[in-house]
């Protein structure tokens, strides 16, 4: 059994470096004080960087992107020095980085108690990242991740409603799927929720969602955001009948609050060959008809 952490993230403007590392501080100490092991914050949770930039360029929507950039290194020490504190596993969120052939990539992080795990580029760009903000999908494939408490996967927003990613995470051996993500619709949260429970009931795994949540005006890029923090299961022997093990009451907050739910993925993982049905073994029929 291991405690998961799911932030449901109202988007604060946060304007020194200080004050953010305070705040990222408190947050993470939150968690672990309800005995959370692995924490999960949303999609762009490092823009929350930009208030720290002047009004004119963090209210520019690529002026804030582009303003980051030198602060993004200083963030991922503080998330790796938390989770060495804290002996945790922290996936502190996405954020847009410039890479060497002069793109913006959506790059999500996971750190271990021993340092730097990896981490995962989401695959696969929205309209609002391809039209407006100009990112690109990642080049590298998707990966997963061994930790003590399980092989772990990332699927970034979008990407949980493609099954062929999810896929492969089950092919390549995940046993819990971290989905950080930032939708500013109701029906956005609810394709990202759509996806992510399917994904779970096709490849017999757990699924990890973290959004963003509440208004920002500050921020172009995320000035409103819908969306509840959930753990999402196969509808099987043993596991809720609606797939949900839990989930935030509500799809937008005030202010940030955590998830706090234990799952036991040995208990997940015997559904694939003990459940009512076997979705994961019997995927490659479905191309047979």
């Amino acid at each position: 059994m291991i405690k998961l952490a799911a932030c449901q993230y109202a988007i604060e403007l946060i304007e020194s470096w200080d004050d953010y590392l305070r705040h990222l501080t408190h947050l993470v100490e939150e968690a672990t004080a309800q005995g959370a092991e692995l924490l999960v914050m949303p999609e762009y949770a490092g823009l929350v960087l930009a208030g720290q930039l002047d009004e004119a360029t963090r209210s520019d929507l690529h002026g804030s992107i582009a303003g980051i950039q030198p602060l993004i290194p200083r963030w991922l020490e503080l998330c790796e020095a938390l989770a060495r504190k804290h002996r945790i596993v922290f996936q502190p969120g996405s954020a847009p980085v410039l890479d060497p052939d002069g793109q913006y990539r959506n790059r999500a992080w996971l750190f271990g108690p021993d340092g730097l795990i990896g981490h995962q580029d989401k695959q696969i760009m929205t309209r609002f990242e391809r039209e407006q903000w100009g990112i690109a999908a990642g080049i590298d494939s998707l990966k997963a991740f061994e930790t003590d408490l399980g092989t772990l996967g990332i699927l970034i927003c979008y990407d949980n409603e493609f099954p062929m990613l999810g896929r492969k995470l089950a092919d390549l051996g995940v046993d819990l799927v971290l989905a950080p993500s930032c939708t500013d619709t109701l029906a956005g949260s609810y394709r990202v929720r759509i996806g992510a429970q399917a994904r779970a009931l096709e490849n017999q795994y757990a699924v990890l969602s973290s959004p963003t949540a509440g208004t920002a005006p500050w921020s172009p890029a995320m000035d409103e955001n819908r969306g509840r923090a959930a753990l999402y299961v196969p509808s099987d022997y043993g596991m809720p009948p609606s797939g949900i093990v839990a989930e935030s009451p509500s799809d937008t907050v005030e202010q940030t609050s955590w998830l706090i739910v234990e799952i036991d993925l040995a208990d997940v993982a015997r559904l694939r060959t003990a459940g009512q049905v076997a979705t994961r073994r019997d995927w490659p029929e479905q191309f047979a008809h």
